[in-house]
């Protein structure tokens, strides 16, 4: 379900925090956060954003067609080795 327009994206209020004193002082470090429901907001453009994947932090370059998105949609929590009929395929090739 879909957030209301009305309420805006919804972005953590410390994250917020990184963000803005990351643009005032104009350093390029990276910003590490544990909150993957946050949107990518316009003011984020350009930065590096460390999001968490539940065991690793996963550095992420945030560009123009990323907002609107939630950040956690660019770190993946599940790692992809193959499908088991991939696995039952190979052992009977060899």
């Amino acid at each position: 379900m879909a957030r209301s327009i009305s309420k805006g994206p919804y972005v953590e209020a410390s994250l917020v925090e990184k963000i803005n004193k990351a643009k005032t002082s104009g350093k390029r470090d990276v910003i590490k956060t544990y909150k993957r429901a946050s949107m990518v907001i316009p003011d984020m453009v350009g930065m590096n954003i460390a999001v968490h994947d539940g065991r690793k932090f996963i550095s992420v370059f945030i560009t123009e067609n990323m907002v609107g998105h939630a950040l956690g949609e660019f770190a993946p929590t599940r790692t992809f080795r193959a499908h088991s009929g991939q696995r039952k395929a190979e052992k009977a090739g060899k």
